[in-house]
C-alpha cells in the first residue's frame, strides 16, 4: 500500500451517512431513519487502487456550530490536523438545507467529495439534477449516488482515492458579506490558523463564535479585534438584522438559491409523494395516537404470544434438555469434583441459560423496533409526542433518545447529545432511563408468566406504559424545581419513508442478540458463579448447610425488611435486585441460582407463583421497572451530565420514585383486594 490517507464523511443528520459509511467500509453500523443516531465517530477502512483510506462517520449535524455536543465533536474534528479530506453527503431530496452545511465546509479549503445521495428517490420524483453544473458551481467534485443499492460507489472511492482536490473557490456570500469575510481573512494571517481554512475563521469571528473568540480572541491585538468589530458592524448595512449569524445565514442561503435554480429542476406539476400521503394518515390529529399505540400492541403481542413463547420454549429445550446435560454427564466422566460440577451446571449453566431463554424475544422486539425506525416512523412518535412533552417543559426532540431507551438505556442516553439546551439535556437524560430497556425484559417475561399466564403480554404492556407515566411525573417533578425556565424550540426533520433493507434489518437484530449473548456469557456468566459461590458460603468461608446462613442469606435478611411494605420480603429477591445494579438480566439469572431452578424457567416460574402473591409480584416488576439503571448506564449518565453529584442524584431520584411506585401500588392494592 504506497498512500494512506484519512476521511471524514460528514453531512445533515439522517441524510444517508452511516448508510455509505456501512457500503464502503463493510461495517455493520446500525442505520436508523431518524435524527442523533450517530453520537459519536467512527472509523473503518478501504483500500482502492493501492491507497488505504481510513474513513471516520461523524454524527449528523446543520451547521459547524457548535450548538450540540455533537456538532462540537464534529467541529473539532473537522478543525484539527487529524483530516486529510472530507467526503460530504448531501440529501438530494433536500439539497438546499443540506448545501448550507457543504458551503461552510468548503470555506475550510480541505480536499473535498460531495456524495449527492438518494439520487433513486429523487428521480423517482420526477427531479433533474445537473451534477456537473452543481460541481461547477461548488467548486468540488460531485459523484451522484444511492448508496443503499450501491449505484455509482466505485465512482466515489474513485473521487476519493484520486479525485480530491482543494475547492476551486470560495462561497460566495452575497449583499458585501463575502468581501467582509476576505478582508477579515487577511487580518488573520497572523493568527496560528490553517491558511487554506482562514475563511472559514473570518465568517465565524465575524458571526461572533463564541468559542472561537474565547480560543483566539485573547491573542489578537486591540486593533485586529477593533478592525474585527468594524466589519461585523458595516455587514449591517446591507442586512434588514443586527444579528450577525443571521446576516451572514441570509447572505449564503441567497447564494444557495443561485445554485439550485441553475442546477435543479423540479417536475411542474407537484403530485403528492408517497411520503405525504401516509403522513397525512399516522399524523393525523385524531388517528395518529391509535395508529401508534396499535404499532405497540402488534409488537409486544407478537413479543409474548404464541410465536415469542414457542421460540422461548425451544431455546430453554436446547439448554436445559441437551447442552445442561451433556456437560454434566462430560464432567461426570472424567471424574470431576462434584462441586466443580454443581458450581458449573447448577451457577453458570443455570443463570446463564436462565437468561438466554429469553433471546427469542429479545430479538423479535429489536425486530420491531428496527423496522418501525428504519422505515422512518420513529421520528413521526417524536412530532407526535411534542405536544405531551411540552406539558413537562421538553420538546418532541427529547422523545427521540427515549425511544432508543426502550432498546437500551446507554446509547439513549449518549443521543441526548443532540438536545441545543443544556438543561433539556440533562433533563432528558434522567428521563430516559424511566423508558423501560429490553435488558428487563426477561425479568418481565418470567415473573409475569409465572403469576400472570393469561395476561402476560398485557402485563407487560402496562409496564411499558407506566414508565412513560412516571417519566412524565418525575418531568412535572423536575421541571418545578431543578430545571425550571422554558424549554428550547423543537424543529426536527421527518426522514422520507424507506423500506428497511433485509441486511439492515438483519444486522440490527444480530449485533442486539450479540450484545446480549455477551453480556449473559460475561457479566451474567460471572455473576452467576458469584451468587452460586455467595450461597455456598458463609461469612466465615464454611460451607453453609443453609441457604440462609450463607453469605448471600446474611445480606439479603439484612435488607430483605426495606423491601416488605412493596409485598416481597423474602432475601432471595433483594439480592437479585442488587445483583440488578451490575445487570437487569441478572435479577432473572440470580433467582434461578437462588431458587435452585437450574435455570428451567418452567421450574423457576412455579417457584415464584408460590414465592409471590399475584400483587406482590406486579409490585416487584413495578420496582424492577423503574429503580436506577444498570452500572454501563449510570457510568455514561455520569459522563454526559458532567459528575458523579448528577449521577448519584439521578440514580436516587429514580430509586425513590421506583419505591414509592411499588408501595402505592402494592399497599392500595391491598386495601382494595
Amino acid at each position: 500500500m504506497s498512500e494512506k490517507r484519512t476521511i471524514a464523511i460528514i453531512g445533515n443528520p439522517n441524510s444517508g451517512k452511516t448508510t455509505l459509511f456501512n457500503r464502503l467500509t463493510g461495517s455493520n453500523q446500525h442505520v436508523g431513519n431518524w435524527p442523533g443516531v450517530t453520537v459519536d465517530r467512527k472509523t473503518g477502512h478501504v483500500c482502492h487502487d493501492g491507497i488505504g483510506i481510513d474513513i471516520v462517520d461523524l454524527p449528523g449535524i446543520y451547521s459547524l456550530s457548535p450548538y450540540t455536543q455533537e456538532e462540537i465533536i464534529a467541529r473539532e474534528y473537522v478543525l484539527s490536523d487529524e483530516l486529510d479530506g472530507i467526503l460530504n453527503i448531501v440529501d438530494a431530496a433536500n439539497i438546499e438545507r443540506n448545501l448550507y452545511l457543504t458551503l461552510q465546509l468548503i470555506s475550510l479549503g480541505l480536499p473535498m467529495v460531495v456524495a449527492l445521495g438518494f439520487m433513486d428517490d429523487v428521480r423517482a420524483q420526477g427531479v433533474e439534477i445537473n451534477c456537473d453544473e452543481l460541481s461547477k458551481r461548488l467548486g468540488v467534485p460531485v459523484v451522484p449516488i444511492s448508496a443503499k443499492k450501491g449505484e455509482n460507489i466505485h465512482d466515489l472511492l474513485d473521487g476519493l482515492a484520486h479525485g480530491m482536490r482543494a475547492p476551486a473557490q470560495q462561497p460566495t456570500y452575497l449583499h458585501g458579506v463575502g468581501a467582509a469575510i476576505r478582508r477579515a481573512g487577511d487580518l488573520l494571517r497572523p493568527l496560528p490558523l490553517r491558511e487554506c481554512s482562514l475563511p472559514f475563521y473570518a465568517a465565524k469571528l465575524l458571526e461572533g463564535d463564541k468559542a472561537l473568540w474565547a480560543k483566539y480572541g485573547g491573542d489578537m491585538p486591540r486593533e485586529m479585534r477593533e478592525q474585527l468589530d468594524a466589519l461585523a458592524e458595516g455587514m449591517h448595512s446591507h442586512a434588514n438584522s443586527t444579528d450577525n449569524e443571521m446576516v451572514l445565514a441570509d447572505a449564503l442561503y441567497d447564494y444557495i438559491e443561485e445554485i439550485v435554480s441553475a442546477s435543479y429542476k423540479r417536475p411542474k406539476e407537484h403530485k403528492l409523494t408517497v411520503t405525504e400521503r401516509i403522513d397525512a394518515i399516522v399524523l393525523h390529529r385524531v388517528w395518529a395516537l391509535p395508529i401508534f399505540a396499535f404499532f405497540m400492541f402488534l409488537m409486544f403481542w407478537t413479543t409474548f404470544g404464541p410465536l415469542g413463547s414457542w421460540l422461548g420454549d425451544g431455546m430453554e429445550y436446547l439448554i436445559q434438555e441437551l447442552i445442561s446435560p451433556a456437560v454434566r454427564g462430560g464432567l461426570t466422566a472424567i471424574h470431576t469434583q462434584g462441586w466443580l460440577i454443581d458450581l458449573i451446571c447448577d451457577g453458570a449453566i443455570s443463570g446463564v441459560g436462565g437468561v438466554l431463554s429469553f433471546l427469542p424475544q429479545i430479538v423479535i422486539l429489536f425486530f420491531f423496533l428496527s423496522v418501525l425506525e428504519d422505515t422512518g416512523y420513529l421520528a413521526r412518535v417524536a412530532f407526535i409526542m411534542d405536544t405531551l412533552l411540552r406539558r413537562i417543559g421538553l420538546s418532541g426532540k427529547s422523545f427521540v433518545p427515549m425511544l432508543m431507551g426502550f432498546g437500551c438505556t446507554t446509547p439513549a442516553v449518549m443521543a441526548a447529545r443532540t438536545m441545543e439546551n443544556d438543561a433539556d439535556r440533562r433533563m432528558t437524560i434522567m428521563l430516559t432511563p424511566f423508558m423501560s430497556c429490553g435488558a428487563k425484559l426477561p425479568v418481565y417475561a418470567l415473573v409475569a408468566g409465572a403469576l400472570f399466564p393469561t395476561h402476560q403480554g398485557l402485563v407487560v404492556i402496562s409496564l411499558y406504559v407506566l414508565g412513560i407515566l412516571m417519566g412524565i411525573v418525575a418531568g412535572f417533578i423536575l421541571k418545578k424545581t431543578i430545571f425550571r425556565g422554558v424549554s428550547s424550540g423543537f424543529v426536527l426533520e421527518l426522514p422520507t419513508y424507506r423500506m428497511p433493507s433485509f441486511k439492515g434489518t438483519v444486522l440490527n437484530m444480530w449485533q442486539k442478540a450479540k450484545d446480549f449473548i455477551t453480556r449473559a456469557g460475561t457479566i451474567i456468566f460471572l455473576m452467576s458463579v458469584v451468587i452460586w459461590l455467595l450461597q455456598n458460603f458463609t461469612p466465615m468461608l464454611s460451607v453453609a448447610q443453609d441457604a440462609g446462613e450463607s453469605i448471600l442469606g446474611v445480606i439479603g435478611t439484612a435488607i430483605a425488611p426495606i423491601f416488605a411494605p412493596l409485598g416481597f420480603g423474602e432475601w432471595q429477591e433483594s439480592v437479585a435486585l442488587l445483583t440488578g445494579l451490575v445487570a437487569k438480566e441478572a435479577v432473572v439469572s440470580t433467582m434461578s441460582v437462588l431458587y435452585g431452578a437450574g435455570g428451567d424457567s418452567a421450574l423457576l416460574s412455579g417457584i415464584l407463583s408460590t414465592v409471590f402473591t399475584p400483587l406482590a409480584g406486579y409490585s416487584f416488576l413495578v420496582f424492577t421497572l423503574l429503580y436506577m439503571p444498570c452500572m454501563s448506564a449510570f457510568a455514561t449518565i455520569k459522563r454526559e451530565m458532567g459528575g458523579w453529584r448528577w449521577a448519584f442524584g439521578a440514580a436516587a431520584f429514580q430509586t425513590v420514585l421506583a419505591y414509592l411506585a411499588a408501595m402505592v401500588i402494592y399497599q392500595v392494592g391491598t386495601l382494595i383486594l
